[in-house]
């Protein structure tokens, strides 16, 4: 399961660089994407993924029970996934204007400064 983990981490970086890399700016965000799920997946892969009981502590006990649950990671993860949303809207939003302004999503077409 952890080389499973693993590979799918690999795969989402190197997609997510591949896409960087490319001219079309939809190819961009795509990149962004696949690199914020590999970050999320790392995250969960470094807390250890561990299907524990939940991560509450009964009155007077000072510790939590062996096994259960570190609500950290996925407290992380839940605000990279809100925030990854907001980033993915804004990059949609400036694609399509960018689109609009220069006719094509391609980088090197990009020629002129003033607005349309």
């Amino acid at each position: 399961m952890n080389l499973v983990l693993a590979l799918t981490i690999a795969v989402l970086f190197a997609s997510g660089i591949y896409c960087l890399m490319r001219r079309c700016l939809m190819r961009l965000v795509v990149g962004l994407i696949l690199l914020g799920q590999g970050a999320n997946l790392l995250v969960f892969a470094a807390a250890g993924l561990t299907a524990g009981q939940p991560a509450l502590v009964a009155e007077g006990a000072s510790a939590p029970p062996p096994g259960a649950a570190d609500p950290l990671p996925q407290a992380l993860v839940l605000t990279a996934i809100v925030i990854g949303f907001g980033l993915t809207v804004f990059s949609l939003t400036l694609l399509n204007r960018a689109r609009k302004a220069s006719g094509t999503d391609d980088v090197d077409a990009f020629n002129r400064t003033d607005a349309v």
